[in-house]
């Protein structure tokens, strides 16, 4: 799948994600959680794009907290604790790290997985479990 039709993909599960959102005058929070591998910051231009290109522009219709490993996946769990005590109202994880991260954090926030293999599979085989949770 090319990268342009994989955002614009995950930009329409973000737009009916919050949806519900819309009727409330709140303005919606995204986390996005990422491991801090080589093209995160690609990653992160892609996903403003995509998303200002569905209407969702950070600072007029909706609030991004980005947080990235920085290259220490230890430090994701907590990120997401940090993401899920500032209420967002939806995670994005970029790769299967930050998604088993963000699980582990939240059973109330819907999280959104990206460039992310089964992770359910992986968290049964330990994958992700050295953060120290």
């Amino acid at each position: 799948m090319n990268r342009r039709a994989f955002v614009t993909g995950l930009g329409a599960v973000l737009a009916g994600a919050l949806a519900g959102e819309a009727q409330q005058p709140k303005m919606s929070t995204i986390g996005v959680l990422v491991v801090g591998a080589p093209g995160s910051e690609n990653f992160w231009w892609l996903f403003q794009q995509a998303m200002r290109e569905l209407g969702y522009i950070d600072g007029r219709t909706v609030r991004f907290e980005f947080r990235s490993d920085l290259g220490q996946v230890n430090r994701l769990p907590s990120l997401a604790d940090e993401l899920v005590r500032l209420k967002v109202d939806l995670i994005v994880a970029w790769f299967t790290p930050a998604a088993l991260a963000a699980k582990q954090a939240t059973r109330e926030i819907p999280i959104v997985m990206a460039a992310a293999g089964d992770p359910l599979a992986n968290a049964m085989s330990g994958v992700g479990r050295g953060a120290g949770r």
